[in-house]
Order: structure tokens, then C-alpha cells, then sequence
């Protein structure tokens, strides 16, 4: 071990406080000589587990490096030196083994953790805990998850009754200037800190120790008042330390690694504390905070050299121990009738297990573990074959038997089946409940077991999907099925969970939200005050991703240092002669990667055998979804399955909420009950819906391409769907072709050997699933399942060492069954080997395209209906809703606006068989306002007018502000004597109609209920309630009826008037009419390009009697007055045409004749340069230069540009230029012989491509 242990060390898991990554400290301490080092981030264990598994990392290094020693030293001749030096070597390896130390710095509150009023409860103390021992692990581990569950007040909180409770195997150490030793000393409070020092000596012992920190800084910037307080309190506290006999120990508070990463570490406290680095009034470090070596630690104390050894000491006290752990499956509670575990220790006894577990016995736990999981083996293959008869019929054939039990038997050595009893009956709870189960996913659907359970819907027998993909025989794995539920539904199933399992042994996972590199950016620039607009520039410049070098080369990770080498601008702004630019991406370049915050992991569950606080650190985050605070565990969900917890997946799919609110809609369109998981596989409407590429909105097969490859394979069974499923993915996209000649005979099949058809049959040939090569290996070669898994797994993740085993395996098992010449087998084993690298999971194929078959079913039967549902889904998404509207007039099917007399909560279809916008979608309208008006509605008829609606509606319920948005929306455009504008006008005393409607409706109601309940019954004499006065006002324009109505419904229902000229205003257009409120941005002579509709028009005479015009103009972003006098008259009062689209050129100038009345200088406006129909302006494109990465282009790509060229031939000067990515070398093109016309087919082509990151692309003017 080194000179000096760090034991105060704070990773990014100390969130927006540490910036150090574990590996990066780690790699550091062994640089600097250190072998040990502890992990003590603020209040959490959040990198615990990853700093465990990188020193094991670290650790097998050296082992293998010992391993090989050991191998030297057994060879044969060797001298006594050679021998003794290969010794020497072994134990130097040896000490250089890396110890992690386990810790926390808790927060201790100053009275109780239940105390949360006062504000001295908001903090507390802090204080060092280190884990000794496996014991003092499990203590701390209780301690911190209790701080989150029972103390959370602004941050997690324990206090003297956790640690006297929990102290057994943990090491205190007093901690820095917050610690309560330090606190009382620093508040010259003696006594005080006496006191507590013998506190802690009482509770933890030998193993307390008071900490010392003194660290000197002369950095710029630098906090300058810490020092002289350590210097201060280290006076007292070594008095304290000898009058108490507690030892001292020496640490750095640790928060970067570096020295040269304090100036980076000030951005990151920065963004926590939400100051700008400027602010003279933020919080600042000493800047001193990096990992110091051992031999500046020891400078540091060279007058105290105790404190440094007993870093050494506690080191020593700490014992090397495993977190990691073999499962801990949850108990699923059987019911009594059938058996228990007291029934069974007499039925069994410990010989019987022994002979029925076999070789799994001691490792499934022995007797008392092996009582359990027989109970629960025996029970579930009771249900399994119940649900078998269901599936198979009453009697079963071999085959179904044979499978049943191979499953059923493995599951059991496993130790598995309570895992599956749990998974079958929240899957059952679900469908009671009504919620939309999906049919499987993944590997797990090739289990008939988890048929028969209907934990999946797909038969495996059928497809020929294999069980041993999920779990092989030969090597235990933990089961990993993932459920998906309706999006919207799957929290009732967690919940069901948790109150079924007890809370105590539910959690949810935590999840880590790390500073990306397009957030690093932004988040330093705010803090350095680089100007938004620069930020996001620079942000933008970062690409989604990179391509590859390679076909089989590794994706290229998008982070800032790759950035810089590949993205020239970035490079050119690091490499700034502005600072502040430059510092921006230098100090987003450190910070990127640190942990940002933490959240609950959206579909992952642990589910325990005990109480989790047992097991696992826990904390609590609030859900972003549900807005409740849960408990999650500390370790990730990529970790937490090492640790022995079993995750499970509650995954939300939107898909079957649609299928859901489609046979809904259905069901109130037409009183037709479908039973979707029953509709027949060979339908023909929905082949030849395939076959014509009308997949817009059918799960998986709505992309462009896979729409071109669906019309020329022409689909005609459920197996050719699969198959394009696993194929439409980069890499096997190239066999296409081939499969689409070979399903229609262009092409012949052949078989290298007959038996091999049996597998390839339903791919004319054509390897394209995983289990194919499994099954073929076991028919030719005579693996076994296990085997044929083995090479699965093998191939896919090109195992070298294992797949020369496999391949001489294959080679000598396939001999020996008679097939041959040997040249023919080398030829399928590499065939196998290249295919391996594309091969696709065909139970995973097979569950997704039930679920794209039933979208495609209903799509082909009930399109309103299906595209209804559709919009309801996808509502907040604008991209996804204009497609589908795209899709709708397609079709011819109308989508309406909302209507109080039609509309439901969600989008439906009316009588007519058009979509009706549901109530639900409007904003401000929540789901009580459209119970009321549709209760009212069913209850007593449609609303004859505005009037009636008041009078009926329940108000409380629909209010002001409701009524308000449905009259934005167009709710009540259904009434004929109702205007829209109307409702937001005044009448004739200046009253709101809106108010005076909405009095008028309460005191007919009020009216209506008093003679309801009068003695005297309905008095004819009463005095009638005067309805409001409803005034004639001008009718709102086009532009704004419509932005108010897409502010409220989230959408144009109907084509906004300017979409005909999108490509106008985005790439030609440069300003708004929101920016001419601020021309004093732009410098004098910049250009400015607007594009809009007039909508107004006046004229008039000046006092010269000379003629003058007023162009009101509006685009999406608002109005605005052009004034048109003189010259600009003469030219540009031709386009004073009220509904015309036109363009407007101008200059920003000062102004000859107006001036600023406070300062006197001259006013910034606009001088108009040019103004014509918006119609022209396309023809003013000369060039378009489109820019491609020639590692992105393939033949998709070639061929669409090409036939869209062919396709708009026109005007425009076609420039193409290719650029390698890697060598940054670039080709210009000129299509001499090709000029293109700008059509919306070719707009559509540039904008999705760019959006793709495919291409880049630019026009330019005449």
C-alpha cells in the first residue's frame, strides 16, 4: 500500500458538486502510487457499485498477470534465480492489488430526522462513514437509504439514533469545517465539541477519528476564508484529539481530479447554485480540492505525520469483501390448498431433492432453498398445463408435452419459477383490470411455458422460436422478460405490484441523467454569459451521431473531443481567440459526462425477497410522469441484477393504446365488438394493404423504405412479415433484393443440403433469423440446445476462441451424420459466420409483427376509426399529427374541429364516417368540463345555441376559462347565430359577453332549480331572465382565427394558408414580423426577409394631396403596418390585394425624419427594398448545393436523389458536393446535364433527409 489513503473523496454522484468520474479516480490514485482509496459522495451510495466493479476490472488485470507468472514459474528448467525473480514479481503484483473503501458523507441533523420545521432542519453536520467490513457495508447502507425514506428535508438527513443503531463495521471520520465537532469548535462552543467527540467515541469506538484539512490556496478566484478557519479549528481539535485519546486523521475534501480542473469545478457550482460566474456573491472552493499525491499530502502535514499514517491504518482495518451476489428471487405466495413448505419437508426429504435437482442442488442453496422451489415448480407446472389444455386443446400431443417439461425442468434447476408465477399473475391482474397487454417481446416468447401462462401470445411451437434463446440449459442466466403495457396504463400494473408485494420490498430504479455534450455547452455558456443566440449555434454544430468507418467498425461515441476532431467549426471555436468561446468548450469538454441528476427509471421494478433496505441503498426521486415521490434503489438498473435483485420490465407501448381506442371507436361508430387478438392471420384486405405500401401509421412499417420494399415484395403470409421485419435493419437490408426474387421466383432456391429446406423454407432460402443457425446446427451437426445457443452467442458477439471450438465441433459432428464434402460445410459455417453480424431475433420479430399485422387489420377495415385513434395518441407530437393528417386526406377522410355538439373527450368519428377533434384536446378544458357537456348532451339533446348551452351546462364544472378556449377552438362554430369573435367583444356598456353569458347561465340555473323545489311549483308570473345583448363585430382574419385556434387545439386542423410556401420562409425568409419590434439588434444595412399574408388594407391622401397606401401583413409570429408613401406607393401599391401572399425585402436604416424622443438620435426602421407575390419568389432560386458524408450515402439514397431529379426537372442549378468524414477530403459536382425544379417532393426529400443528418443543403438567390 502507498504512503497515504484518500478517504474523503467526492465523485459527479455528489450531484453538481464532484465532477470526477470513478474510473478517472481511480486511474489516478494508481498513477500517483496509491492502491487504496475511499468513495465518500454527499448523502448517497450512488457510485458505489461502479466504483466496485472498475477495481475489480482494475484487479483482474493484476490477476492475470499473476496467473501468468504462476504459469512461467511450473515450467520446466528453470533456475533457482529465474524462479526466485518470478517470486518476487508475483508478490510486488500482489501489493499493487487495488482496494476500494466504501463510504458516505452523511448529513446528520442537529436535532432528529423527523424534524422538519425549524430552519436549522433544512441542513446538518456533516460526517465520514466508511464501510469495514460486509456488516458496516450492509449498516451504512441502512443508515443513508434511511436518511432519504424517513429524513429528506432539502437533502437527505440521519441523526445519532440511526448511527448508535447501525454502527456495528463502520469507521467515522469527523469530516471538514461542516462536521458538529468542528462547528461547536468554530462557535467556541468547547464543552460542546468535547462532549460530541466522546459521543462518537462511545458509539463507534476505536474506529472515530477527528479529521484535519489545511489547505493553503493561492488561486485566482479562490475561496480565501477557508484556510485560515481550518487553521483555527486544527488548533482545538488536536487538543481535543489528546485530551480524549482520538486519533487524528489527514484528508483533502476531493472533488476533481486534477489541479487544472478547479477552474471547471467553479462552472459546475456555478450551474448548481444557478449563478453566473461573474456574480461577486457565489459560492466559491479554495480551488485546492484535486487528488493530491501521497507526497503532497505529506508536506501539507509534515509537522503532524500521524494524521498521514493513520490513512494507512484505517486502510488496513478495511476488509476486501463481494457486493455482488447469485439471485435472490422474490416469493410469489402460493395458495395454501395446494401445498406449503412445512407440507413438503415432510413429503421430501433432503435425498429425494438431492436426486430430482441433481447437479443444481447445492448451487440452487440446498435443502431449505430446494423445498421452495419445488413448491413453486410444482405449483407452476400445474397452472402451465392448465393453460396448455386452453391453448393446445384437451389432449396434448408428444410434441407439446415433450417441450412443456424440457421448459418446465430447466426453469426448476434455475431456481425460476416463482420468477414466472409473479410474471403470469400481474400479467393477469393487468388484463382484469382491462389494460392492453402486449403478445411478447424479445427472446422470451420463444417459451411455451410463458405461452401457456398467456404471459405471451404467440405460439413458439407454430414459428419455431426457441427456449433456449431465453434460457439455455447449459448456463444460468437470469430470466429477462419485458412486458409491454398500454402507455398510459402500466402505472396501475406497478402499483398493483407494490401493494401486492408490500411496499417494503418494491422499489423502482434510479436513473442517472448525465451533462451531454449539446448540454455541457449550453450549461457553460450560461454561466459564462455567452450570448444564447452563440450557444445555440454552437450546440447545434454537435451531431447526433457520427458514422462509421467501417461496415463491422464500432460507432464513434458524440462527445466534444470527437467533436473537435471531426466538426471544423467546433475545432475553430475551441482554438477561438475569444475567450470566451474558447473557454466555453474547454470547460464543457471537463464537464460533460458528470452526473446532472437523478430520476426513476420509467418501466424498471425490483421486486425482493425481503425488505429491499436490506438488500440495496434506496432513495426517493418524484417520478416526472405521476409527479409521486417513490423509493428507488441507488444502483442503476444495468447493475442492480449483480447485486442478486431480479428486475423486472413494465414497458409502455402507444401502440396498444391505439388498437385499444380504435376497437373503441369502432364499437361507438359502428356497434361492432372485435376481439383483436382472434382476427384471422390470412386476411386479404390487409396483405394487399402491405403490398401497396399504405403502412402510414402501421407499427414498424411506416418507414419510406420499408413502404418501396413492401410494394415490390407484395406480402401474402403472416411468415413474409417477419421476415421483413428482421430484415429492414442495416446490414441484412442488402438481402432484400434477394428475397424478394426469390418469393417470386425470379430467382431459384437452392438447399446445400435437402434437410436444411425444412428451416429455410419460409425464407426461400435465405438465413435470417438467429434460431434458423441454431436449429440447422443441431440437424447437421447434432448440437445440442445448449450448444446451438452457445454458438448464437458466439457468432453475434464474435467470440474468436469460441467459435474456432464451435467450428471444429460443427465440422466433426457434421461428418460424422453423413454430410459432406467438407468444402461444402466450410462454405455454411461461413456463410453463418458473416450472417451472424446482421441475424435477428425471430421470437422478437415474430411478437412485433402480430402487433404491426393488427394495426395494419384495422387500418385496412375501420380507417377512420384507426386514424382517429392515431391523432388521440399523438396529439402533442406536430410532426407526427400533420403526416397523419397528410394520411387522412389521402384518404378523404375529414378531420374536423372540436364541437360541443359532436366531439367526445378524444378524437372519434361522426355519423359520416370523418374524424371529430375531441373536447379533451383543447387546452384549459379538462376532463370534469367535457363530462359536463357531454353528460348534458346525451342526457337532453344536442345545444340549439349559445344561449342553451349556458342555461344547461353545469358552470362550476365548465368554466370561464374552459368556455373561453372552446370558443378559440371553434367549439361553438356549430351555432348559427354565433360568431366566434362575438364571445370575446363587448357589448353596448362595455360588459364582456363572455361574463355576462356566463351570469346570465347561473341565474337561469338557479332560477330553474328554485321553482324545481318550490312549495308552489312553476310560477308562470316569475319575471324572465333577460338574455345578454350578443354584438356584431368584424370577423377575425384567416391568419389570426387560426393561430388562436392552434394555440388552443396544439394544431391546424385545416392547412394553415402559408404551408404552401414552408420552403419559402425556411430557407430563404430570415426575419418575422416579431422581429421588427426589435430592429435595433440588427446592424444598419442588414437585410431582412419576411413572408406573409396582407390582411388589411387602407389608403389615403397626404396633405400634399399626394396618395398614400397601408399594408397590414401578417405571418405566424404576428402583425405588422407597412406604410407605403411616395416612390415605395408608385412601385408597391399593386400588391395592396387583401388574402395575397407576399414577399417583402428591407433594409434596416436610421430614419431621415423621425427621431428618438428622450435621446434625439435618429429611429431604426425598415426601408423597403422589394415586394412581390410570394408565388414569384421561388423563381428567383438560381442554385441549390446539396452536401453529403460519403460514409452516409448508400443505394437508397442514390436512387431516391436520382429519381426525384427525373422527376422535377426545372431551372435550378444542381451542385453536389461529397465530403469524407474521416479525411476531410471534399468532391464538387455540377449536374450539367440535371436542373431541378423546387417542388414540394423535393422539399419534403431535403428537409427529412437533413432532419436524418443524411445531407446538408442551401439555395441560393438570383
Amino acid at each position: 500500500m502507498s504512503s497515504f489513503v484518500h478517504l474523503h473523496v467526492h465523485s459527479s454522484y455528489s450531484v453538481l458538486d464532484g465532477m470526477s468520474s470513478i474510473s478517472g479516480l481511480i486511474d489516478r490514485a494508481l498513477e500517483l502510487g496509491m492502491t487504496s482509496l475511499a468513495l465518500t459522495d454527499h448523502g448517497n451510495m450512488f457510485g458505489i457499485k461502479e466504483f466496485y466493479n472498475y477495481s475489480k476490472k482494475v484487479n483482474s488485470k493484476r490477476k492475470n498477470k499473476i496467473a501468468t507468472l504462476e504459469k512461467q514459474l511450473s515450467e520446466k528448467g528453470l533456475s533457482d534465480a529465474k524462479k526466485a525473480s518470478i517470486r518476487q514479481e508475483i508478490e510486488a503484483q500482489k501489493k499493487k492489488f487495488f482496494k476500494p473503501i466504501f463510504g458516505s458523507e452523511v448529513y446528520v441533523a442537529q436535532r432528529s430526522r423527523f424534524d422538519k420545521e425549524a430552519k436549522e432542519d433544512r441542513s446538518g453536520y456533516y460526517l465520514v462513514l466508511l464501510a469495514k467490513n460486509k456488516i458496516g457495508y450492509k449498516n451504512l447502507s441502512k443508515i443513508v437509504s434511511l436518511g432519504w425514506i424517513e429524513g429528506f428535508y432539502y437533502r437527505p438527513r440521519v441523526d445519532h439514533e440511526l448511527l448508535a443503531k447501525y454502527s456495528e463495521g463502520l469507521i467515522a471520520c469527523s469530516a471538514c469545517l461542516g462536521g458538529e465537532i468542528h462547528k461547536k469548535v468554530e462557535s467556541g462552543n468547547l464543552a460542546e465539541a468535547e462532549k460530541a467527540v466522546l459521543w462518537y467515541k462511545k458509539v463507534f469506538g476505536d474506529d472515530f477519528y477527528l479529521e484535519l484539512q489545511r489547505h493553503k490556496t493561492d488561486k485566482p478566484g479562490a475561496s480565501t476564508d477557508t484556510y485560515p478557519k481550518q487553521q483555527v479549528q486544527n488548533v482545538e481539535l488536536i487538543k481535543l484529539a489528546r485530551k480524549t485519546d482520538t486519533k487524528l486523521v489527514a484528508s483533502n475534501d476531493v472533488h476533481f481530479i486534477k489541479e487544472e480542473h478547479a477552474d471547471a469545478h467553479e462552472h459546475l457550482i456555478c450551474l448548481s447554485t444557478g449563478k453566473d460566474l461573474d456574480d461577486p456573491t457565489r459560492m466559491r472552493y479554495t480551488k485546492q480540492e484535486w487528488l493530491k499525491s501521497p507526497k503532497q499530502m505529506a508536506e501539507i502535514f509534515a509537522d503532524i505525520p500521524e494524521a498521514i499514517e493513520n490513512t494507512l491504518e484505517i486502510a488496513d482495518k478495511v476488509e476486501s469483501f463481494k457486493l455482488d451476489s447469485p439471485p435472490i428471487m422474490p416469493v410469489f405466495p402460493i395458495p395454501e390448498e395446494f401445498g406449503t413448505e412445512n407440507e413438503y419437508r415432510k413429503k421430501f426429504s433432503e435425498a429425494d431433492l438431492k436426486d430430482e435437482f441433481e447437479e443444481a442442488y447445492e448451487r440452487i442453496g440446498g435443502y431449505e432453498k430446494a423445498v421452495r422451489i419445488k413448491l413453486e415448480a410444482d405449483y407452476l407446472e400445474k397452472l402451465t398445463y392448465e393453460g396448455a389444455h386452453k391453448r393446445y386443446g384437451e389432449t396434448l400431443s408428444d410434441e407439446v408435452k415433450e417441450r412443456i417439461d424440457f421448459e418446465l425442468g430447466v426453469m426448476k434447476k434455475m431456481g425460476y419459477p416463482g420468477y414466472f408465477l409473479i410474471v403470469q399473475d400481474f400479467i393477469q391482474a393487468a388484463r382484469d383490470m382491462g389494460i392492453s397487454v402486449g403478445p411478447g417481446r424479445g427472446s422470451a416468447a420463444g417459451s411455451v411455458v410463458a405461452y401457456c401462462l398467456k404471459i405471451t401470445n404467440v405460439d413458439p411451437l407454430k414459428y419455431d422460436l426457441l427456449f433456449e434463446r431465453f434460457l439455455n440449459p447449459d448456463r444460468v442466466s437470469l430470466p429477462d422478460i419485458d412486458i409491454d403495457f398500454e402507455d398510459d396504463q402500466r402505472g396501475r400494473v406497478m402499483r398493483w405490484v407494490t401493494e401486492k408485494y408490500g411496499k417494503e420490498r418494491v422499489a423502482n430504479i434510479v436513473t442517472y441523467g448525465t451533462m451531454g455534450t449539446k448540454s455541457a455547452i449550453r450549461d457553460v455558456a450560461r454561466v459564462q454569459k455567452l450570448p444564447l443566440s452563440e450557444a445555440d449555434r454552437l450546440s447545434k454544430l454537435v451531431p447526433n451521431r457520427f458514422p462509421k468507418k467501417g461496415k463491422d467498425d464500432r460507432d464513434i461515441k458524440v462527445n466534444l473531443t470527437n467533436c473537435f476532431k471531426y466538426v471544423d467549426e467546433l475545432r475553430e471555436a475551441r482554438d477561438s481567440s475569444n475567450p470566451m468561446l474558447a473557454n466555453t468548450l474547454k470547460y464543457a469538454e471537463m464537464l460533460e459526462g458528470t452526473v446532472r441528476q437523478t430520476g426513476v427509471h420509467a418501466c424498471g421494478l425490483i421486486i425482493g425477497s425481503d425488505d429491499l433496505i436490506n438488500l440495496v441503498p434506496l432513495s426517493t426521486a418524484v417520478d416526472k410522469e405521476t409527479k409521486e415521490d417513490k423509493v428507488i434503489t441507488q444502483f442503476e438498473g444495468s447493475v442492480i441484477e449483480d447485486i442478486g435483485l431480479v428486475k423486472m420490465d413494465f414497458l409502455g407501448l402507444k401502440t396498444l393504446s391505439i388498437i385499444k381506442d380504435t376497437l373503441a371507436n369502432i364499437k361507438k361508430s359502428k356497434g361492432i365488438d372485435i376481439d383483436i387478438d382472434n382476427i384471422p392471420l390470412d386476411d386479404k384486405l390487409t396483405y394487399k394493404l402491405f403490398s401497396r405500401g399504405d403502412t402510414v401509421a402501421v407499427f414498424q412499417f411506416e418507414s419510406a423504405g420499408m413502404q418501396k420494399y413492401l410494394k415490390d415484395l407484395k406480402p401474402s403470409k403472416f411468415e413474409d412479415l417477419i421476415a421483413m421485419n428482421a430484415l429492414y435493419r442495416p446490414g441484412p437490408m442488402e438481402y432484400i433484393p434477394q428475397f424478394v426474387n426469390r418469393k417470386h421466383g425470379l430467382e431459384k432456391i437452392e438447399y446445400p443440403f435437402p434437410i436444411m429446406e425444412k428451416r429455410l423454407k419460409e425464407t426461400y432460402g435465405i438465413t435470417v433469423y438467429q434460431e434458423q443457425v441454431m436449429l440447422l446446427s443441431r440437424d447437421l451437426a447434432g448440437f445440442t440446445r445448449g450448444q446451438s445457443d452457445e454458438l448464437r452467442k458466439a457468432m453475434g458477439k464474435k467470440l474468436k476462441d469460441k467459435m474456432e471450438a464451435l467450428h471444429a465441433k460443427f465440422i466433426e459432428g457434421a461428418t460424422k451424420n453423413g454430410f459432406g464434402p467438407r468444402e461444402k460445410l466450410e462454405q455454411i459455417w461461413s456463410d453463418w459466420a458473416k450472417f451472424a453480424s446482421y441475424a435477428f431475433n425471430k421470437s422478437h420479430a415474430t411478437c412485433y409483427s402480430l402487433v404491426a399485422y393488427q394495426t395494419a387489420y384495422l387500418k385496412a377495415h375501420y380507417p377512420a376509426e384507426f386514424m382517429a385513434a392515431n391523432l388521440t395518441r399523438n396529439k402533442d407530437d406536430i410532426t407526427e399529427v400533420s403526416k397523419l393528417m397528410d394520411e387522412c386526406k389521402a384518404r378523404k377522410i375529414k378531420v374536423l374541429g372540436p364541437d360541443v355538439n359532436e366531439s367526445d373527450l378524444m378524437f372519434t368519428v361522426n355519423k359520416e364516417g370523418n374524424i371529430r377533434f375531441g373536447l379533451g384536446g383543447v387546452k384549459n378544458v379538462g376532463d370534469g368540463a367535457v363530462e359536463a357537456i357531454i353528460e348534458e348532451r346525451e342526457k337532453n339533446g344536442k345545444f340549439e345555441g349559445i344561449y342553451d348551452f349556458v342555461e344547461r351546462v353545469n358552470l362550476n364544472a365548465c368554466n370561464k376559462k374552459a368556455i373561453e378556449s372552446l370558443a378559440y377552438a371553434g367549439g361553438f362554430d356549430t351555432f348559427p347565430d354565433l360568431k366566434r369573435e362575438q364571445i370575446f367583444a363587448l357589448n353596448s356598456r362595455d360588459e364582456p359577453v363572455l361574463e355576462t353569458l356566463i351570469k346570465y347561465g347561473n341565474l337561469y340555473q338557479q332560477d330553474t332549480l328554485f321553482n324545481e323545489n318550490s312549495l308552489f311549483g312553476s310560477l308562470n308570473d316569475a319575471i324572465e331572465i333577460t338574455k345578454p345583448e350578443i354584438p356584431f363585430v368584424p370577423e377575425w382574419s384567416s391568419l389570426v382565427k387560426l393561430n388562436r385556434e392552434r394555440e388552443m387545439i396544439g394544431m391546424y386542423l385545416s392547412a394553415h394558408p402559408m404551408d404552401e410556401f414552408e420552403f419559402e420562409i425556411n430557407n430563404i425568409c430570415n426575419a418575422t414580423t416579431a422581429d421588427l419590434n426589435e430592429l435595433t439588434k440588427y446592424p444598419i444595412g442588414t437585410g431582412l426577409k419576411l413572408g406573409g399574408i396582407v390582411t388589411d388594407i387602407r389608403t389615403g391622401t397626404t396633405r400634399n394631396g399626394k396618395p398614400f397606401g397601408i399594408i397590414t401583413f401578417e405571418d405566424y409570429q404576428g402583425s405588422h403596418e407597412f406604410p407605403l408613401f411616395g416612390k415605395d406607393f408608385e412601385e408597391f401599391g399593386k400588391y395592396m390585394i387583401k388574402d395575397l401572399f407576399i414577399y417583402i425585402h428591407g433594409t434596416v436604416h436610421e430614419s431621415e425624419w423621425k427621431k428618438h424622443k428622450t435621446t434625439g438620435t435618429p429611429e431604426i426602421e425598415l426601408k423597403l427594398v422589394n415586394m412581390m407575390p410570394f408565388k414569384d419568389v421561388r423563381d428567383m432560386i438560381r442554385r441549390i448545393r446539396i452536401s453529403l458524408s460519403l460514409q452516409k450515402i448508400d443505394n437508397d439514397l442514390v436512387e431516391e436523389l436520382l429519381k426525384l431529379v427525373k422527376n422535377n426537372k426545372g431551372n435550378v442549378n444542381l451542385y453536389i458536393e461529397i465530403k469524407d468524414f474521416f479525411t476531410f477530403e471534399r468532391v464538387s459536382l455540377f449536374a450539367r446535364k440535371h436542373s431541378i425544379k423546387i417542388s414540394s417532393e423535393v422539399y419534403r426529400f431535403l428537409k427529412q433527409r437533413e432532419a436524418e443528418e443524411t445531407l446538408q443543403y442551401k439555395v441560393e438567390m438570383a
